[in-house]
């Protein structure tokens, strides 16, 4: 975990100073984090080239700033930025306190046009709908799944060669697990054929799915 003035992040993988050799990557994606931040704090100008960044706005409003503009990410709102070539951007809350996660991954294809787009995807349905697949975020195989699912629910987690699931809110139970697993908590897949997860309560659920 990271804290410093007006934010704090949980890494799921090495980060900074925050270094594991057993936690570098899992299949494309090299770093998930957990931001919380408070009133328009966040990250000065910073620059990235040859990552794909996918941020999910879990509660409060994200300000986006580049070369393009300045925009507002809202709770519920998607946005993937291929930075390819290189970007430089600017990312804080937009005001009040704002929880925002946010996947690193490895683009199928380096360099290229920077580009960004968002989308508020639709969880209103039963199952893990496909949010963001390997052509939207530009690396073969990938995949990501968003549901929101009621308390006493089940949803199967589908098949894949590498699966990493995150609890943005609620709290929900493994089949293959006793322990629950509460808000924050996340678990890679590897070698299982399919999963079930029951919610104990309304459990917003992020599911990324990999070639290998």
């Amino acid at each position: 975990m990271t804290r410093e003035a007006g934010r704090q992040t949980r890494h799921s993988f090495s980060f900074g100073s925050s270094y594991d050799p057993q936690r570098v990557s899992f299949g494309p994606m090299f770093a998930f984090n957990d931001d919380l931040l408070g009133s328009g704090a966040g990250y000065d100008a910073h620059d990235h080239r040859d990552v794909v960044l996918v941020t999910w706005v879990v509660s409060g409003a994200l300000e986006h700033e580049d070369a393009s503009g300045c925009v507002t990410q809202s709770a519920g709102e998607l946005a993937i930025t291929r930075s390819g070539s290189g970007i430089t951007h600017a990312e804080r809350s937009a005001g009040g306190v704002t929880r925002f996660v946010q996947a690193w991954l490895r683009p199928g294809d380096p360099g290229g046009r920077p580009s960004r787009r968002t989308t508020t995807p639709d969880l209103g349905g039963r199952d893990l709908g496909v949010v963001a697949d390997q052509q939207a975020l530009g690396i073969p195989g990938a995949a990501l799944r968003i549901a929101e699912v009621p308390g006493g629910r089940s949803v199967t987690v589908p098949e894949a060669p590498l699966r990493y699931v995150f609890l943005a809110t609620g709290a929900l139970t493994r089949s293959s697990l006793t322990e629950p697993l509460a808000a924050g908590d996340a678990f890679e897949i590897t070698g299982e054929r399919e999963i079930v997860l029951t919610a104990g309560a309304l459990t917003q659920l992020l599911v990324w799915s990999f070639a290998g």
